[in-house]
């Protein structure tokens, strides 16, 4: 399994979007540097790319969500899809 999201900047456009969790928690999250995530919270980062919900995805839980924005220094846990197990095989030679 992959420790990051699936298409991990839209997923830190989505974070910047529609929640209060801070730069670190998102760079953490979507492994990115925390400066990456500044630049696209302000528009500069990832311009013209569509924010891609990790919660509707069912790459992050509500709740653990709720707990970041609660608690700052919480970090995020990406979770588990059997469907994306073995994906780095498919994805062919690197």
């Amino acid at each position: 399994m992959s420790d990051k999201p699936i298409m991990a900047k839209a997923t830190a456009v989505w974070l910047c979007d529609n929640t209060t969790i801070t730069f670190k928690q998102i760079a953490d999250f979507c492994g990115l540097h925390p400066l990456e995530v500044q630049g696209i919270a302000d528009g500069e980062g990832a311009v013209g790319v569509k924010g891609f919900g990790p919660i509707a995805n069912n790459q992050l839980t509500q709740a653990d969500l709720d707990a970041a924005q609660a608690q700052p220094p919480h970090t995020l846990k990406l979770q588990f899809t059997a469907a994306a197990g073995g994906a780095a095989q498919r994805l062919g030679p690197s």
